[in-house]
């Protein structure tokens, strides 16, 4: 709410941040976003180690403006986490979510 305030952007939408597993929201599977950035691999499954090296352009492009712009990370940024996938779904399917709650939390995280 406070960080909302100072930078005058709304704090409506999914107040949820996972790292270790897939976020539960009604209306989301994994495999549903799966499929979307992996059409060509029917293998794929929610239990994989995801990477960015098999995703399309247009992909890559999104998953390259949240790791470097919105939700920046440190390490490399070969591996694709379930949140990121999760971000691209809520991004693609036009799903609303709480930018400034996914911004403390990711600052949280790097400094902890």
């Amino acid at each position: 709410n406070f960080l909302a305030s100072i930078l005058h952007i709304p704090h409506t939408g999914l107040y949820i941040f996972e790292h270790k597993k897939w976020p539960e929201v009604e209306g989301f599977h994994p495999n549903q976003i799966l499929s979307i950035l992996y059409p060509n691999d029917p293998n794929i499954h929610p239990n994989m180690a995801l990477t960015t090296n098999r995703l399309s352009v247009d992909h890559r492009l999104l998953h390259h403006l949240l790791v470097y712009q919105f939700l920046p990370i440190d390490g490399g940024y070969a591996k694709l986490s379930r949140m990121q996938a999760f971000l691209m779904w809520c991004i693609l399917s036009k799903m609303e979510f709480c930018f400034p709650l996914l911004m403390l939390k990711t600052m949280v995280r790097a400094f902890s």
